[in-house]
């Protein structure tokens, strides 16, 4: 079975930045791809980032304006979002999942990790 664990939220200061991590297991990172999203409260899912195993092509939300990086480390089967210049319209929480496809639509994935909260305080 599929499992994706989240962690490296908190609480942090806008213009700061965290780490979230992305722990896989039941499959090969090879073989997907890995997304990032974001949920917050009253809002739609939306998508951040994905990341393509087989070769490491990146696709990136439109709000993400060039502040966060995905990236993946197969032998570990670990996915990680940089997250730097946060700010407070970034506070939600944020979820990894797995697709068989590419792209940022929900729709497409079908495994999805507990998520992991993401604070910004002004």
């Amino acid at each position: 079975e599929a499992q994706l664990v989240e962690s490296g939220g908190g609480l942090v200061q806008a213009g700061g930045s965290l780490r979230l991590s992305c722990a896989a297991s039941g499959f090969r990172l090879e073989d997907v791809s890995i997304g990032w999203f974001r949920q917050a409260p009253g809002k739609d899912r939306e998508g951040a980032s994905c990341i393509t195993g087989s070769d490491g092509s990146t696709y990136t939300g439109d709000f993400v304006k060039g502040r966060f990086t995905i990236s993946s480390d197969n032998a570990k089967n670990k996915v990680y979002l940089q997250m730097n210049s946060l700010e407070p319209e970034d506070t939600a929480v944020y979820y990894c999942a797995k697709s068989n496809w590419y792209g940022l639509d929900p729709g497409d994935y079908d495994y999805w990790g507990q998520g992991t909260q993401v604070t910004v305080s002004s």
